[in-house]
């Protein structure tokens, strides 16, 4: 498996894209939405991950995910954590921040 590193976070945005993580997914409190509809929980899983801290401010701290629905849907969420970190569903953190400790 290819090892994929990027220094910021518009470049993992852009290579995610160039391998065809096209669609952009937006974290509603427990599923992933975009405009082609919603993934619940267990209709994605995180292919890779990308984490990003800001020199200065901790409000730019970013992950960026690359997800894959069951249905072939891939697409990239890019979500806050630390004190930046977006509301959501206890389950829905779970399954984002067990993939950070792989």
């Amino acid at each position: 498996m290819t090892q994929y590193n990027y220094d910021t976070l518009s470049a993992a945005t852009n290579g995610l894209k160039e391998r065809g993580y096209t669609l952009d997914f937006n974290l509603s409190e427990n599923c992933l939405v975009c405009n082609t509809g919603k993934l619940d929980i267990d209709d994605f899983e995180i292919v890779e991950f990308h984490r990003f801290e800001g020199n200065t401010d901790p409000a730019d701290e970013a992950i960026v995910y690359a997800i894959e629905g069951s249905q072939g849907e891939k697409g990239v969420l890019v979500s806050g954590y630390g004190i930046s970190a977006e509301g959501m569903s206890a389950e829905m953190a779970k399954k984002l921040h067990e993939n950070l400790n792989r």
